[in-house]
């Protein structure tokens, strides 16, 4: 994929998990909560670019650091999400204000860290990118899925009995 297409899968994946974060979302029973970090993953470590050929020391710390901050606002967001029960027993969540700063820092960290690549003069590519963005996503998805199947109960009564 050009960079071009790999800037507009990022921001196409972050708007729609943005706007359905702000929007009350069943906890789905899927098990298949880690499919589109997988494939960011998958595209990020497809493309060239990962680290710059000319500076790879830096470039890793700045991909590692990276991936840390998109851990770490993942596990936030997953933190700072509201959780609830409905009358039927479904989890449900949405993000709150408390996301929104979540969201908002970790774009200042993440532009941040941009910023000092580019002052010691490290290209960093999308794919660092979209592996920070997996990251996130992964880590959100995984502490969201638990955090439901501990807040459902571990047995149910049988119908009758």
């Amino acid at each position: 994929m050009s960079g071009l297409l790999n800037i507009v899968v990022i921001v196409a994946v972050v708007a729609i998990v943005l706007v359905r974060q702000f929007q009350a979302q069943r906890v789905s029973d899927s098990k298949k909560w880690w499919l589109i970090p997988v494939v960011l993953t998958v595209l990020a470590l497809r493309e060239p670019g990962l680290l710059d050929p000319a500076h790879q020391a830096a470039s890793v710390v700045l991909l590692v650091v990276g991936l840390l901050i998109g851990l770490a606002g993942g596990a936030a967001w997953a933190w700072t999400t509201k959780m609830w029960t409905d009358e039927d027993g479904a989890v449900w969540t949405k993000g709150g204000r408390a996301t929104v700063f979540v969201w908002l820092a970790g774009l200042a960290v993440r532009l941040g860290v941009v910023g000092v690549g580019v002052l010691m003069g490290v290209h960093q590519g999308t794919p660092a990118t979209m592996l920070s963005v997996a990251a996130m996503l992964l880590t959100r998805s995984g502490i969201t899925v638990w955090k439901a199947r501990s807040a459902l109960p571990t047995y149910r009564v049988p119908v009758g009995g």
